[in-house]
């Protein structure tokens, strides 16, 4: 019987010639979270012509889709791509870089790059689902390669999961996924436990009572109460959360008023909350709202703020068991040499909604993570005490080196259904 390896390097589809070009077409052509329409339109085509026993459900949750590939007995894996882009200009100055333009769900124009690499795993994703097409003389059960949208504003997982995804496709034994990085290009790593944090996000509008800039003592200036409410934030994490726990309170935008010498009646702060466990969560949104409320009435705010959540992740947490099993065929495919492959990969910097297409059905799950860097940018960014030169997911320069990031990917995801699918 063949190794995984021997499958994956007998059957893996020509990247160079056949994804490449592809993984440029995505990088192209973004689109934002739930109007992915073009972007499933196109995953949906190529399963079609790559695949075309498979199963394929389209415009679940949006435009989310699954193809589910039934080969015998045995059990059920669910391999999860995420598929949006967002609303950043791109400045990478590559030929294939987004010039992208699209309204948003508010009604704005917004420029559109795939600045998290989402354009990689859609395209790793086909390739992996290509591959075990083609090598289904080797293993036994079913395969579901599940395109996810909405992913940037964590709502597309649960989405899906409320358009009865379950109803329309096998329930799986095991989700499993991974996202690109700024970590060296031809590595990848997985983490038993908690990989990703919590987020909160939070818009408050302060009310106050503008007019004249030159007349203050008429006013409730809401641009001051703003400036006291975001300072005054920055001590829940250093005043009131243990240090050797870890939580974030950023603001990212504030918007009040676009005039000079006119202040405006109202102010808006979008507030992002991380913490890593459920008590710390539970202690900042709590401290959020008792701070922004404080500071809203003493500075004589016509009325109590408005706080609305905007988005919701939840934690990530691997499962003991389902770790350990892809440590062992990690390490047989990738090796270690070189850190080529570990087991103590660093938990996400930011945040997915990954988990709930497992919670959702008490499954377990599993998320690594794969570099996408130029290994001699981040030692020269490293030799020269400047790790700030890295561009990193959602910045406007963020762009994987293709290969070999493309291919670690695509084993990664081969890898991984094979050792629940492999025949004994």
């Amino acid at each position: 019987m063949a190794s995984i390896s021997e499958i994956i390097s007998s059957h893996r589809p020509d990247l160079e010639k056949d994804y490449v070009p592809l993984y440029k077409h995505f990088h192209a052509n973004p689109e934002l979270s739930h109007q992915e329409k073009e972007t499933a339109a196109k995953i949906a085509s190529i399963l079609k012509s790559t695949c075309p026993d498979l199963d394929l459900h389209t415009s679940i949750g949006g435009h989310g889709l699954a193809g589910v590939l039934s080969n015998g007995a045995g059990p059920t894996i669910l391999l999860r791509a995420d598929i949006d882009g967002l609303p950043v200009l791109e400045k990478t100055e590559l030929p294939w870089a987004s010039t992208k333009k699209q309204i948003d769900l508010n009604g704005v124009e917004k420029p559109v790059m795939h600045a998290c690499g989402h354009d990689i795993h859609i395209t790793s994703l086909l390739a992996a689902t290509c591959l075990l097409y083609g090598s289904k003389e080797t293993w036994s059960g079913t395969l579901i390669s599940l395109f996810q949208p909405a992913e940037e504003k964590g709502q597309g997982a649960e989405a899906m999961v409320k358009d009865g995804l379950y109803d329309k496709i096998p329930i799986p034994d095991v989700v499993l996924g991974g996202h690109v990085m700024p970590q060296a290009a031809g590595t990848l790593g997985t983490k038993r436990g908690l990989m990703a944090s919590s987020a909160d996000s939070l818009e408050v509008t302060l009310f106050g009572k503008g007019g004249h800039a030159s007349q203050p003592h008429m006013l409730v200036d809401p641009v001051v109460m703003a400036a006291s409410t975001v300072m005054r934030l920055q001590t829940i994490v250093s005043r009131e959360v243990d240090p050797a726990d870890n939580a974030v309170v950023t603001c990212a935008c504030i918007i009040a008023g676009d005039a000079e010498n006119v202040v405006a009646d109202n102010a808006t702060l979008k507030l992002d909350l991380r913490a890593v466990n459920a008590a710390t969560r539970e202690k900042v949104l709590s401290s959020v709202k008792r701070i922004v409320t404080a500071e809203s009435m003493a500075s004589g705010a016509v009325r109590d703020p408005e706080f609305v959540t905007t988005r919701n992740f939840p934690f990530t947490v691997n499962d003991e068991d389902v770790t350990e099993k892809l440590e062992k065929t990690f390490t047989a495919h990738f090796g270690t040499e070189d850190g080529k492959y570990t087991t103590t990969a660093a938990k996400l910097g930011g945040s997915e909604d990954f988990g709930i297409l497992a919670t959702a059905i008490e499954k377990p799950s599993c998320f690594w993570t794969y570099g996408g860097t130029d290994p001699a940018l981040l030692e020269k960014a490293a030799a020269e005490g400047r790790p700030g030169d890295v561009p990193i997911n959602h910045s406007a320069y963020f762009a994987p080196v293709i290969m070999p990031t493309l291919q670690v990917a695509v084993d990664a995801y081969a890898v991984a259904a094979l050792t629940w699918l492999l025949k004994n």
